[in-house]
């Protein structure tokens, strides 16, 4: 499938930004999007710090890249830790160029009334919180290398999170994440985008949606185009794409276009629809009997 050509929002970029030879970090790297994206970018030159909190699966990605590429195990929740992980990369190649705050999870399914506040917190912690600890300590090298950063949001951020809410509201809080920085890193000459996706083929996707009965059924409810479904390399190669424009936002697959331009008048209507729909009421006891 060819990946998808870039809508209005994948053409608010600014001037053309050489890969070859940048030093990159893509947290989330041993699997999925991050694992397919560290491969098209160091075939486009870069130089890859691929980091995973599964240590191993961190080490093959760079064990399959060869030259010019390192594996890391952190954690994005720990802070401390992630301020290391910046150190160590740029005392071993001397900068740091590219930041992509890519790692992320989904909650177990609950409504905001039967959840865990545990799961509550977990979610957030690695998908806002261990965004900004990825970004935060990487940032003097950003300003210094006038260089980009991605953070990985979702469409999710503007669709209602019925049965998933915090990991709708941790990828709206990070769209607001990349949308400030964007706008404090221009002085400087650096940049900052935003990446959102809709439904991409990953070990995430199918365990939410494929494996649960319960995860069909929402499926089954979006509309043609937003069920169309994107390939871990399409997705990662929006990324790719995005920095090599510095743009300040992609978004794939291309369904979610008019969506995104439109979303203030879309979800009116569309959260009272919701609310009124036998079918999603049904959904959401029966997410409720679960717990």
């Amino acid at each position: 499938m060819k990946p998808p050509l870039p809508g209005p929002l994948d053409r608010l970029a600014g001037p053309v930004f050489d890969i070859h030879g940048k030093v990159v970090l893509v947290t989330g790297a041993g699997q999925g999007i991050g694992r397919e994206l560290v491969g098209i970018l160091h075939r486009r030159g870069a130089v890859i710090a691929a980091v995973d909190i599964d240590e191993a699966a961190a080490r093959r990605a760079a064990d399959e890249l060869g030259s010019r590429a390192c594996g890391i195990g952190a954690d994005v929740t720990d802070r401390n830790r992630m301020e290391q992980v910046i150190g160590e990369v740029t005392d071993r190649f001397g900068r740091l160029d590219i930041v992509v705050a890519n790692a992320g999870v989904t909650p177990v399914p609950a409504t905001l009334r039967t959840m865990e506040p545990g799961d509550f917190d977990r979610v957030l912690n690695i998908n806002l919180t261990g965004v900004f600890n990825t970004v935060h300590p990487a940032l003097d090298e950003i300003v210094r290398s006038r260089g980009h950063v991605v953070v990985v949001s979702s469409c999710a951020a503007f669709a209602p999170g019925m049965g998933g809410s915090p990991y709708m509201i941790s990828k709206a809080a990070v769209e607001q994440l990349g949308r400030a920085l964007r706008v404090e890193l221009a002085a400087s000459g650096a940049t900052a985008g935003i990446a959102y996706f809709g439904l991409v083929e990953t070990p995430m996707t199918h365990a939410m949606l494929d494996a649960d009965d319960l995860g069909r059924r929402i499926n089954d409810l979006l509309p043609w185009p937003l069920s169309v479904r994107i390939t871990a390399e399409q997705a990662a190669r929006t990324i790719a794409d995005g920095i090599s424009r510095r743009a300040a936002r992609t978004i794939a697959p291309s369904g979610w276009q008019p969506y995104a331009l439109l979303r203030g008048v879309i979800n009116t209507v569309l959260d009272g629809r919701l609310a009124a729909d036998a079918s999603v009421q049904d959904i959401v006891r029966a997410i409720e009997k679960r717990r």
